[in-house]
């Protein structure tokens, strides 16, 4: 089983900045969304030597199997995605520094800055060992890599190959799909780029196919100052990466069936969701929401396959939760 996904980050009329991906998985992926205020005490999940932080901002998430981020935006308008990428070779945790688990990569991002630039030169000085975990359900260990976006249109793909960290830092950068490391996908795209997209697209679920085609429609569609249009534009160049329901390639593990796809609008901030398997889109306006330290964390409850049909803005439909647990290493180090 196998999650491949593509990320796409719109520049559009006057500053208008749009994050969309879509989430391709076998099963269902367990995702509910939870709004989580500022202020909460936070824990690296990795044993008795975890990282510790306070939550700085708020932020509306989409969760993996209810044990890790895959996906969000916080109240400052920086969104960060988890995409799987087979490549990712991570260090060795040792003493030298905190461990991080994977499941909350994405979190830490949201929770302690409010921008690109924030976040890449904090993450640059290394101050965590990201560790992995099997993927619940199934005996191989979870390889992703984070993309960050800002309100600003500024984006950054952070890879770990090698043992290695490895930033990629552009606003350039508006595309990731899975395989193979970005750097690659660069190179690969520079090939259709001389192409041109309006004679010839590749068509497969490939990763590198959809990371070519997500790259030319972003930029091929107009910069619409009515933001009715820009996110409609938005979303068909996401649809237009996605794998159809129920197709699984046995022989290319980096494909699968989309299960749902997110809009983040930076400026308007507000956060959209589309199920596979639901007629209707929806979105949380975080502008509605009380990030406040002593808020209530909120979680809004998809249902399984994400089938519960919700419509329009649902900040209210959100009801008070304990907050889930990220999946990480037994405190004690057992």
């Amino acid at each position: 089983m196998a999650q491949a996904c593509t990320r796409v980050v719109y520049l559009g009329a006057d500053g208008d900045v749009i994050t969309a991906r879509s989430m391709d998985w076998k099963v269902d992926v367990g995702t509910n969304l939870w709004v989580f205020p500022r202020g909460m005490a936070r824990s690296g999940e990795a044993g008795p030597n975890s990282i510790k932080w306070t939550s700085k901002y708020g932020s509306v998430v989409a969760s993996g199997y209810d044990i890790s981020t895959t996906d969000g935006m916080n109240e400052a308008g920086l969104s960060a995605n988890l995409l799987w990428l087979v490549e990712s070779g991570y260090p060795t945790l040792d003493k030298s520094k905190p461990g991080l688990t994977i499941a909350a990569w994405a979190q830490y991002v949201l929770d302690n800055f409010a921008t690109v630039q924030e976040a890449v030169d904090a993450l640059r000085r290394e101050p965590f060992t990201v560790v992995t975990d099997n993927v619940p359900g199934e005996n191989r260990l979870a390889t992703l890599h984070l993309s960050m976006s800002d309100a600003s249109g500024d984006s950054a793909i952070v890879e770990y190959i090698g043992g290695k960290q490895v930033i990629h830092h552009d606003r350039k950068y508006q595309v990731m799909t899975n395989s193979p490391i970005f750097e690659e996908q660069l190179a690969l795209n520079e090939y259709w780029k001389h192409i041109g997209g309006v004679v010839f697209l590749p068509g497969t679920n490939r990763s590198a196919d959809r990371f070519a085609r997500a790259s030319f429609y972003i930029n091929a569609i107009p910069k619409s100052q009515d933001p009715v249009h820009a996110l409609a534009s938005v979303f068909s160049v996401i649809r237009n990466a996605s794998v159809p329901f129920g197709i699984t390639t046995p022989d290319e593990p980096n494909i699968s069936s989309t299960r749902w796809r997110t809009v983040a609008d930076h400026r308007r901030k507000l956060y959209f969701f589309e199920s596979a398997l639901t007629p209707n889109t929806f979105w949380v306006d975080l502008k509605k929401l009380d990030f406040s330290p002593r808020a209530a964390v909120l979680k809004l409850d998809l249902g399984e396959d994400q089938r519960n049909v919700f419509a329009g803005e649902v900040a209210k439909d959100f009801k008070p939760s304990k907050p889930f647990q990220f999946l990480g290493l037994p405190a004690s180090g057992d």
